[in-house]
């Protein structure tokens, strides 16, 4: 069968659409490549369900596909905890649990085996496991073959007020830190150099096991090998009771010195409504803690704007944060309702308000960007060669995850140079080896 994947939303979704993609080519299936769903048999979405327009986008593809005769499979986070929003767009639309990636095959094999009895149409199928299965150690069709994504636990042991991740991978479980550490011990011998570990909340990994990130890090930075991690995003709260452990393992030349730190707002009462269990002055430690360890840290944040009940003060507080702090790159969203989550039923803002809001935010962060960017010019110091670009150079990393792209070197993944930084592109700098 003629299959065409296509995947939403954050790196753990990524890593598994990669997974799924390993299935259908090893069950003998045609995997179609981008741009060629019209061809396909059976389309596939790895949903999310984070954003009310990515959702929409998916229900208007799982229709459109079921219209044509194109069999349709679900995947991701959507099935559950909309499957009556995925139904009513295609009631024929098969269902993938969150936890049943390695369930893919069969169901390919159910639905062909309905295809060579004539069966078209009929009710739909579903596959779905109460424990996550196959995420770890199996074969992957890689969108980068030198980046190795790597989950390393499913679920959230907390529950912020706007959040229906929650509800849709359920409790914490952190996988086994022998199999995390054979999963990235595997991918660096089939020549990945650059290794992202992702879940929900890296920092809440081991609280259910005893094997806390920090423990994980150093067993992760013990393999042999030319490869650099870059922990994924981290909440404040979790963060906290491991700081000083967690500071120390990010000491390690194996780990980039990337901090991932969700502050979604810098007003204590919109926090409160959000069910955010952390303050500002946590925020601040933590960002002291890494920077004194790290002085070319790299910081990232997620920002929430025009969330219930901001006033113009609750948003002014972090605006002035943003300008304070500096990060090099905020994730910024307009708060979306989502259903399942104690927001939908708050008070929400004339979305007029968000989008005001959304642009004065981007604009202060662009700012920011570019008197950053400006700054670096003329730095010198080394960096790690993560992969080739589309166009034959080099993309390289500072050890605080800044791009610099390489042009006309011999430099291969997985190498360290010394070079210079001369420019500065939008999203990158331009750079010169130095002896």
């Amino acid at each position: 069968m003629k299959v065409y994947l296509e995947s939403f939303g954050c790196s753990a979704s990524q890593a598994s659409a990669e997974i799924m993609k390993a299935s259908v080519e090893r069950l003998g299936h045609e995997l179609l490549s981008p741009g060629a769903v019209s061809q396909a048999e059976i389309y596939i979405c790895n949903s999310c369900t984070v954003k009310y327009t990515t959702e929409q986008k998916i229900l208007y593809k799982i229709r459109i596909m079921g219209e044509k005769g194109i069999q349709v499979i679900v995947s991701g986070c959507m099935p559950e905890v909309q499957l009556e929003d995925i139904l009513h767009a295609n009631p024929e639309a098969h269902i993938l649990g969150v936890n049943a990636i390695s369930r893919l095959g069969d169901l390919l094999s159910s639905i062909e085996k309905r295809e060579k009895s004539g069966i078209s149409g009929g009710e739909h199928l579903e596959l779905r496991t109460s424990e996550p299965m196959g995420f770890l150690n199996v074969p992957r069709e890689r969108s980068n073959p030198i980046i190795h994504i790597c989950q390393i636990s499913q679920g959230c042991n907390f529950a912020c007020s706007y959040c229906i991740v929650k509800y849709a991978r359920g409790k914490l479980r952190s996988f086994p830190p022998e199999e995390i550490v054979e999963d990235i011990r595997s991918a660096v011998a089939d020549g990945c150099r650059e290794i992202w570990l992702t879940s929900q909340d890296d920092s809440q990994y081991g609280m259910d096991t005893g094997v806390k990130l920090p423990e994980l890090l150093r067993m992760i930075s013990g393999i042999p090998g030319d490869f650099k991690v870059r922990v994924g995003m981290m909440n404040p709260f979790s963060v906290l009771p491991i700081l000083d452990d967690l500071v120390d393992s990010f000491d390690s030349d194996k780990v980039f010195k990337l901090l991932h730190l969700p502050i979604q707002s810098a007003s204590h009462s919109v926090l409160k409504k959000m069910n955010r269990l952390h303050k500002m002055d946590a925020v601040d430690k933590i960002i002291m803690k890494f920077r004194s360890r790290f002085e070319d840290l790299s910081l990232f944040t997620d920002i929430i704007v025009g969330f219930c009940e901001e006033t113009d003060e609750d948003f002014e507080e972090t605006v002035e944060w943003v300008k304070k702090y500096r990060p090099e790159k905020i994730n910024i969203s307009r708060y979306s309702p989502r259903p399942h989550t104690k927001a939908f039923s708050f008070r929400n803002l004339d979305s007029r308000i968000s989008v005001q809001r959304s642009h004065t935010l981007h604009k202060v962060c662009e700012q920011i960007k570019i008197e950053s960017k400006h700054e670096m010019i003329g730095w010198k110091g080394r960096v790690f060669v993560s992969k080739y670009t589309e166009m034959g150079d080099v993309l390289t990393r500072t050890d605080s995850y800044r791009p610099v792209v390489i042009s006309g070197s011999n430099l291969r993944p997985g190498e360290y140079a010394k070079v210079e930084i001369t420019s500065a592109k939008p999203g990158y700098f331009l750079g010169k080896i130095i002896s």
